[in-house]
């Protein structure tokens, strides 16, 4: 499964065109996270974009979570991702992919716990219409 989707994101990297688009979207990013639009398709009502998520070092993405699942590759640094609860769900160096299912039960924050930027290939999959994230408030966790 790790290797088709590398596959399948990298497929889809080296056939689109770049484009600049916006930071990502949650309560609040860190600052300098920004994110680089690098295809997009609609295909019935569901919308396919592949962007490129970039998160400094010691920054996050802010609480949020999403309207469709998201699939990932970790081309750069180390991702720390954290669930509502407060708990480390995980941690994916340079290479490793990542899934994220959809739904306001599934509220997490990724976090750049290193000294290099964060780069991440991410292939998300949403309702027609549907912004990349949700906002959502921290949970009471001692971190954003």
């Amino acid at each position: 499964m790790r290797t088709t989707l590398r596959t399948a994101v990298i497929g889809a990297l080296t056939a689109t065109t770049v484009l600049t688009c916006g930071p990502a979207r949650a309560t609040p990013p860190g600052p300098g996270v920004t994110a680089t639009l690098l295809g997009r398709t609609t295909i019935g009502g569901t919308d396919y974009t592949l962007r490129e998520i970039t998160v400094p070092p010691g920054q996050s993405t802010g609480w949020h979570y999403h309207d469709g699942p998201l699939y990932g590759v970790v081309k750069q640094g180390t991702l720390s991702h954290f669930d509502s609860g407060c708990a480390s769900d995980g941690v994916y160096r340079t290479g490793a992919t990542i899934q994220e299912p959809s739904g306001p039960g599934h509220v997490h924050i990724g976090r750049n716990l290193g000294d290099t930027p964060l780069v991440l290939d991410v292939l998300y999959v949403l309702p027609h219409g549907s912004p990349f994230s949700e906002d959502a408030p921290n949970p009471g966790c001692p971190f954003q």
